[in-house]
């Protein structure tokens, strides 16, 4: 370890002192601030500053809101500043500052000069962490509400699948029975009809189910997944969707499935509805180690810099939601009279020998 002098020393805290992102301040034994750096300058209102200066005490109080405690998160019972022997190595207080309002800062109030009473005042501004923290907890709590949701999803599709569905199924063969039995033209025409009914509703009950949550997806992967969702919508819509997959059958971790599933499955809607064309492109592969999609069509176009594009503009933001779950980019590009392009980049943590949670699965399924 390289040594210093006493000077150098000196200097490299001088140095600290003037020039840290810290605020700090410097007590008499009496409470009177005797100094403060440029950050602690900074933060404080010029009427705090003057008083300061004028050696009143009580001046740090105009701009303290209170610290936090074992029973308040903001208190002034038993304040920091309140007994000179204490020392307090580690709290949070808060500041009202110039330009910034009330701010929380971890803070350490300790005797540096014990024999004149000197004691050091210094606070970290939290903004920063306390953001990260807040962004953290919206992104988690994101994951959990989007997982429930498509849990409760795959647990109702499979219910009407395997449940409803199977009922109806079981009703349809009853009736059909009583076609073949000696009953009037009258009776065996509303055979006919509530035949025709259960159908109808045992097709819109298995399409309501793959549309909950395919049970492809699960079993089977994206590819297969994507290619029974485009013939359902060229069946129903006429829409024809040319789709690309440069994937081998390969399966990734299902957290990323969906979200690729859900954020294709919204923009080819939002193509059926919005851009006036009968047919538009879907590639899905990999490159450089992101999974990527690219759905594209020729339609209309809107202008993305609109604050309204046409219909909610909710389909745009919850894409882009979904696509951060994963640390994905969602890039949107469409030019009027010039179509649509909409790209979804997930980074891929590629398996080691013995795999792991969270990383791409090649074997799966």
């Amino acid at each position: 370890m390289m040594r210093i002098n006493e000077f150098q020393l000196t200097d490299l805290l001088i140095k600290m002192y003037d020039n840290s992102a810290e605020a700090i301040f410097f007590f008499d034994r009496v409470g009177k601030v005797i100094a403060m750096n440029n950050a602690a300058q900074q933060i404080l209102d010029t009427e705090v500053l003057k008083r300061m200066a004028e050696g009143d005490p009580k001046a740090i109080c105009m701009t303290c809101k209170g610290y936090t405690n074992e029973h308040e998160l903001q208190t002034c019972m038993s304040c920091y500043l309140s007994n000179p022997t204490e020392d307090l190595s580690s709290f949070q207080v808060y500041l009202d500052t110039v330009g910034k309002g009330i701010i929380p800062y971890t803070a350490s109030y300790q005797t540096i000069d014990k024999e004149n009473g000197i004691r050091a005042f210094m606070l970290r501004d939290l903004t920063k962490q306390y953001r990260t923290q807040e962004m953290l907890n919206q992104r988690t709590m994101m994951k959990s509400i989007i997982k429930a949701q498509e849990d409760e999803r795959k647990r109702i599709s499979r219910e009407l699948h395997d449940g409803v569905a199977q009922e109806i199924l079981s009703s349809l063969v009853d009736i059909r029975v009583l076609k073949y039995m000696n009953i009037d033209d009258e009776v065996l025409k509303k055979v006919q009809q509530t035949e025709g009914s259960l159908m109808h509703l045992l097709d819109d009950i298995r399409h309501l189910s793959v549309e909950l949550r395919p049970a492809t997806l699960d079993d089977l992967g994206l590819e297969a997944a994507f290619r029974t969702h485009f013939k359902w919508i060229e069946k129903n819509y006429g829409l024809i969707v040319h789709f690309s997959a440069e994937l081998q059958s390969k399966r990734y971790e299902g957290e990323i499935e969906t979200v690729v599933y859900r954020v294709c499955q919204e923009a080819v809607f939002n193509a059926l509805k919005y851009a006036g064309t009968d047919d538009i492109n879907v590639r899905l592969f990999e490159e450089q180690g992101f999974l990527e999609l690219l759905v594209k069509d020729e339609g209309v176009g809107f202008d993305v810099n609109h604050n309204q594009p046409i219909g909610t503009g909710l389909g745009l933001y919850g894409m882009k939601e979904r696509a951060e779950l994963v640390d994905g980019q969602l890039e949107t590009r469409s030019l009027i009279g010039e179509g649509t392009s909409i790209t979804l980049k997930i980074p891929l943590l590629h398996s080691s020998s013995e795999g792991g949670p969270g990383v791409e699965n090649h074997n799966r399924g």
